[in-house]
């Protein structure tokens, strides 16, 4: 494809280079594969990998990926959700919540990057953290070894691309990173989370969790919620809060809560895992720079609602490869500036403080109460916060 130059050195070399191998860089990957961009995607992690997160994809992800789920299902988890139970911790009354057809579909993530990443056809440099990187003339150089005109950061909250371009509040000039202990978003919305997934197969009777039905049970002061989600043979527990310093006690708690309820057994104890994300909020951070996007959780796209941030990281994949694309190869910031404009237009530009993952206007005693009322929790709760039911697909929404 015209418009995508070439460096000529004796490192390795690419037109894009994307660091982080998750949904979105995958997606981002794919669709400059597919414009004839040669790309080159870095990671950490080596594929398939351990991936912490609760693992479920609605249908507008689905069409986004232009995924074959009959293929998907060949071998790796696709459980259907036809339903939910939702209810507060602390509280004995459940909502249960169920649909005509299936809404949703539990995916694990190390079966579903990895075949992302794969289906991409992009090149890999797994098992490689970014050390370094620097800018000259036009191209950035990584790690001193691989060098591309056009860097996206899709690495997570700590991407360390968002960590260059976020490092100073002044914005000053792009040059160098090296190092990845920079600080970020110290008053944003960040949510910590911890979680654990483990397979079931011997001892799945004694656990009372319906495949087709997740359990989501929010805590009463509207600071997070937990959840219980059976995929087939496997189970996810988790929780996550916006209290990072809160999020240990309050995982245990929510354990025993379970326990109470018998929803999982007792006296049973799993190895659990931790992360962070960023609350959607487009102007916490900087997206967009001569040379450089942020996508995904690296751009803190994730919604303010439900948390969830596969579906943002897909799209803003998709959106920022269109955006690099039209550019046709020279990477100004005004030449990217369409994409920051449509991430503010589909995730929307509210930049308010948050300190309840529900809406302020929600008591507490208010929101205890309306999750005891059927049609609250499926039309609000659910169709609008978890599901987005009314939010077409990217591809459907630009038609």
């Amino acid at each position: 494809m015209s418009g995508f130059g070439r460096t000529l050195s004796n490192m390795d070399t690419c037109d894009v280079l994307i660091v982080g191998g998750g949904p979105g860089g995958s997606s981002c990957a794919r669709a400059l594969q597919q414009a004839g961009a040669d790309v080159i995607v870095m990671d950490k992690a080596v594929f398939p990998r351990d991936k912490v997160c609760a693992g479920w994809i609605t249908p507008q992800a689905v069409t986004d990926l232009e995924l074959d789920l009959n293929e998907y299902a060949n071998g790796r988890t696709l459980q259907p959700i036809r339903g939910f139970r939702a209810g507060v911790i602390g509280h004995r009354r459940d909502v249960t919540t169920a649909y005509d057809g299936i809404v949703s579909y539990g995916i694990r993530r190390c079966e579903f990057d990895h075949y992302l990443l794969g289906r991409s056809r992009a090149r890999r440099h797994d098992g490689e953290a970014v050390a370094t990187v620097r800018r000259a003339g036009t191209q950035w150089i990584v790690n001193e070894r691989v060098t591309a005109n056009m860097l996206v950061g899709a690495g997570g909250h700590f991407c360390p691309v968002a960590r260059m371009l976020n490092r100073d509040p002044q914005h000053p000039p792009l040059e160098t990173l090296e190092s990845t202990n920079t600080a970020l978003d110290t008053d944003a919305p960040i949510v910590a989370a911890q979680e654990a997934e483990f397979s079931i197969d011997a001892d799945a009777a004694a656990f009372a969790v319906d495949g087709e039905m997740p359990e989501l049970y929010f805590s009463a002061e509207l600071n997070g919620y937990g959840w219980c989600f059976r995929k087939q043979n496997y189970l996810n527990i988790g929780l996550g809060l916006l209290d990072r310093h809160a999020c240990s006690k309050a995982t245990q708690q929510f354990i025993a809560y379970l326990q109470e309820r018998g929803r999982v057994p007792r006296h049973t104890t799993w190895r659990w895992r931790g992360h962070a994300y960023l609350l959607a909020e487009p102007r916490a951070r900087r997206v967009v720079d001569a040379g450089v996007v942020l996508i995904g959780d690296a751009a803190g796209l994730a919604y303010p609602q439900s948390g969830e941030g596969i579906r943002p990281a897909i799209e803003s994949g998709i959106m920022a490869a269109a955006a690099i694309i039209n550019a046709r190869g020279v990477y100004s910031r005004d030449r990217l500036a369409e994409y920051e404009q449509q991430l503010a237009a589909r995730f929307g530009s509210s930049a308010r403080p948050r300190h309840s993952i529900l809406p302020a206007s929600l008591t507490s005693a208010l929101a205890v109460g309306l999750m005891r009322v059927p049609a609250f929790v499926r039309h609000v709760v659910l169709d609008r916060w978890f599901l987005r039911a009314s939010e077409p697909a990217l591809v459907n929404s630009r038609s």
